[in-house]
Formats: C-alpha cells, sequence, structure tokens
C-alpha cells in the first residue's frame, strides 16, 4: 500500500467495540498513524486503549479524549487525516425517547461537525458513516409470517431489504441517524467529499462487553454463561441478520479501496439471508454451545419492534467486491473466546448494570 503510507486516519468513536477492532487493521498497514477521538464515556472502552496500546508503536496510535458536539476538538482532529471513519454514536433507540436533545446533537450535530471538519481540512478525506437499519422504520411493507420459530416474509420473492426501501425515520434515534445519513450522502454530491454511507443490521464480535447498547448477541450469550435471566419480549420470533465484526472491517477496506465507484454511495450491510437468526433461535444456540440452561422471563411485545430485519446486500457486493465469510458459530465461538478471556473484567460489567435486559430493546441498538 505504498499510495497510503504515512497517513493519518481518524477514528470518532475509535475506543469502542468497531472502533477498536478497525484501530487494530489499520494499524497493521504499514506508515499508518490512527488517531482515535473518543469521549470514553462507555463502559469497557478504556480497556481496549489498553489493548491497542499493548499492539501499537506509541508513534502510530495517537487518543484524543474529546467528544463530537464539539466543533472546534473535531475540527483540530480531521485537520491533517486522509480517511475519516466516523462511528461516535448516541446508539440507543430508548435513550433517544427520554433525551431527544442529546441524540439529536451527538448524532445529527456531531455528523455535521465531523462533515464540515472534513471540507474545512482541504485534504478531501475519505469520509465513512456508519448508520443504521432503524432508517427504514417498522417496515411495514413487509408482511410476516411465523414459521417454526421464527418470522419469515410473506412474499417468497423476498431477499432482504436493499437500499431501495423507502426511509421512514421512526423515532428520535432514527431521525438523528438518518439526517446525518443524508448529509453524509449529500456532502459527496454538493462538496465533493468521497463519503459512504453503511446502514447496518445486528454487528457482533468480539471486544464487545454485552453492556446494552453494545449487542444483543454478545448479551445473550454472556447471560447464559453466567447463568443470568434473560427477558424475552413477545414470542422471541423476532429475526436479524447478523454479521462479524471483521467481516465489517473488511467491507470499510473493500469500500475505501473501490473509492472511486462508492463514493456518495449508500450501502445495507449486515450476515444476510444465510445469517439471520430469531431471538429464540440464537437462546437455543447459546444453550447448546455452553450446556447451561436457559433461564427465561417472556414479557409484552415492545410497541414498533421490527419482527424480521434482513439485509440485502448485493449493491456492497457488486461495487466493492465483498462478501460476508464468517458463519453464526464462528461469531459466537469468538465471542466466547473473549469471554474466557476476559471474564472477570466482563462479569464486572454485568454486575454495575441492570440485572436484566429486554431483548427487543437490544435490538433496535446499534453497536458503536
Amino acid at each position: 500500500m505504498a499510495a497510503d503510507s504515512a497517513k493519518t486516519v481518524l477514528i470518532t468513536g475509535g475506543a469502542g467495540f468497531i472502533g477498536s477492532n478497525l484501530a487494530e487493521r489499520l494499524l497493521e498497514e504499514a506508515g499508518t498513524r490512527v488517531r482515535i477521538f473518543d469521549n470514553l464515556s462507555r463502559r469497557g472502552v478504556r480497556r481496549n486503549l489498553d489493548w491497542l496500546r499493548s499492539k501499537a508503536d506509541r508513534t502510530r496510535l495517537e487518543i484524543l479524549e474529546a467528544d463530537v458536539r464539539d466543533a472546534a476538538a473535531v475540527r483540530r482532529a480531521a485537520r491533517d487525516v486522509s480517511e475519516i471513519y466516523h462511528l461516535a454514536a448516541q446508539v440507543a433507540v430508548t435513550t433517544s425517547v427520554t433525551d431527544p436533545r442529546t441524540d439529536f446533537e451527538i448524532n445529527a450535530m456531531g455528523t455535521f461537525h465531523v462533515l464540515e471538519a472534513a471540507r474545512a481540512s482541504g485534504r478531501q478525506p475519505f469520509v465513512l458513516f456508519t448508520s443504521t437499519n432503524k432508517v427504514y422504520g417498522s417496515l411495514e411493507g413487509v408482511p410476516v409470517k411465523v414459521r417454526g420459530t421464527r418470522y419469515v416474509a410473506q412474499s417468497t420473492k423476498f431477499s432482504g431489504v436493499d437500499e431501495g426501501e423507502l426511509l421512514d425515520f421512526h423515532s428520535p434515534y432514527g431521525c438523528s441517524k438518518g439526517a446525518a445519513d443524508q448529509y453524509v450522502r449529500d456532502y459527496a454530491r454538493i462538496y465533493g467529499l468521497d463519503t459512504v454511507v453503511f446502514r447496518m443490521s445486528c454487528i457482533a464480535g468480539p471486544r464487545q462487553f454485552g453492556n446494552e447498547d453494545q449487542g444483543w448477541v454478545a448479551h445473550f450469550l454472556y447471560s447464559v454463561l453466567e447463568g443470568r435471566t434473560i427477558t424475552v419480549c413477545g414470542d422471541g420470533f423476532q429475526v436479524r441478520d447478523v454479521l462479524h465484526v471483521h467481516d465489517l472491517i473488511d467491507a470499510m477496506m473493500a469500500v475505501r479501496a473501490a473509492r472511486k465507484r462508492t463514493r456518495g454511495q449508500v450501502y445495507n450491510l449486515g450476515g444476510g439471508m444465510s445469517r439471520a437468526v430469531s431471538v429464540v433461535e440464537l437462546l437455543r444456540e447459546c444453550e447448546r454451545r455452553t450446556g447451561m440452561p436457559l433461564r427465561l422471563d417472556y414479557t409484552a411485545v415492545r410497541p414498533g419492534d421490527q419482527p424480521l430485519y434482513i439485509s440485502d446486500t448485493h449493491k456492497l457486493e457488486s461495487q466493492a467486491g465483498w462478501k460476508a465469510r464468517r458463519s453464526i458459530d464462528a461469531i459466537l465461538e469468538d465471542i466466547e473466546q473473549f469471554w474466557h478471556q476476559h471474564r472477570e473484567a466482563i462479569s464486572g460489567e454485568s454486575a454495575a448494570r441492570a440485572a436484566y435486559l429486554q431483548p427487543s430493546a437490544a435490538l433496535e441498538r446499534e453497536v458503536a
């Protein structure tokens, strides 16, 4: 990668689950310096930074404790970079309902600050923004039925949700991320920035500490391993497609490499049809893997919960040459290994938060 030598890359939210995995990959590139911009507000992220420090030369890893709501700090961080991966976000639907102003300031204004900083730098950096499938709302246009232990689309032609799906910003979180999503896309058209938007489904893998806002797959597996009760909202037949975080990083690298084709584009990203799983199916797989009995409580379904969301990733595959490679079994294996390696820390985080997490709330969250 001679053309990319001596470059500096900015990752907002870089101490989080996805950010730390991305930083690890970028640090493998000779001559690449990684600048992490994070307010360090989430549990577990300082451990991620310690892990990155153990893997990187200090001259190649820079950590800035700052917030995307601070426009001046964002501008300083972006002044000399050639790539920006904007992952910093308020990620919980429930939190956005309780505090919509903070949600807007972080997700919408924070993204605007990143875009303006990129424009002001004069370096035309590549900018990738992680959006969410929640921009499509409740998907009322995809009627479902129950088959076995999951919801399936009534139409036999359904192959996932593609980028042509109508936008329906449902909830303050959907509005703030959706507004940011559209700003990122438009800055390619109006200002010529090389921007890309990923509308992501469920991302899972190592370095998830299983907090409420860091992924329902890890939370379920950790809960089973630790013998904790899990509350299932509704029948548990809700379906999501799951993607390994390393497959996500592969996708980021693929759109960067193909930036002449991918600039200004929006891509749906998830595990697709072959990696779709329902809540109860995943729970049963956790039980099988661990040999630990499930402890479940059932309650009413949450209003507005999507019964079925599966990404159609054909656009990304055709334009960037990317394909998901890791199975759900491999995802669970990597998460379980991470738990065994960091059991004390993960169990400590579990004890510090509520005794249970409603799965549908977890399904409404985006990992950052």
